[in-house]
């Protein structure tokens, strides 16, 4: 399917740029895209592989519950799962979920959820540069991504586009890879602002 190829060919290159950013080391972190919202279908990048290298092929098409469809030749990180939910409770066009230091370190000293405000590049996080208090919130971490969906879907906001997961990473997400790469980047300045000044 040519919309699957696309797909794992944009979701390889943004690998390969957040691998050389140090933000998927090893074979961490894993990116989707959404293919369709009903019924929900997403291509996300397979599991177990270095995220610096892979190919167009080097993906996986999962359900609404992050379960590969039949007949894929590689299997999807279990983190599709959340993939899927943050998919579909946030109408989101592509998830990143990526191995930042400064969002785990923010959520060490805030587990209650970070407060971010009056900071410029908050506009860049689709939020205004002041008067607007943007809270980050954090989850425990989890294996099971059922528990991980419930939490995120517990506390979400539609205006705030990212969750932390404690000792884990973060997942940051928008209408479309770029979108969510923009934010990705916003989030981690904001929380390394965050972390090195208070």
């Amino acid at each position: 399917m040519i919309e699957v190829f696309q797909a794992g060919h944009a979701l390889a290159a943004e690998a390969a740029r957040y691998t050389a950013m140090g933000w998927m080391r090893g074979t961490s972190g894993n990116l989707s895209v959404t293919l369709d919202h009903d019924p929900l279908r997403l291509v996300v990048t397979a599991s177990g592989l270095d995220k610096g290298e892979l190919s167009a092929a080097d993906v996986v098409v999962v359900d609404a519950a992050g379960e590969a469809l039949p007949d894929q030749l590689q299997r999807p990180s279990a983190e599709a799962g959340l993939h899927a939910r943050i998919a579909a409770v946030a109408g989101a066009g592509a998830v990143v979920h990526l191995h930042m230091l400064a969002p785990v370190i923010a959520a060490e000293r805030w587990p209650g959820g970070i407060e971010l405000r009056d900071l410029e590049m908050l506009k860049g996080f689709g939020r205004a540069a002041h008067d607007d208090l943007v809270t980050i919130p954090v989850i425990p971490n989890s294996q099971d991504m059922r528990v991980l969906g419930d939490a995120f879907e517990a506390g979400f906001d539609p205006a705030t586009p990212a969750l932390v997961v404690a000792r884990h990473g973060v997942y940051v997400w928008g209408e479309d890879l770029m979108a969510a790469r923009h934010r990705a980047e916003c989030l981690e300045w904001l929380l390394r602002f965050k972390t090195e000044t208070e």
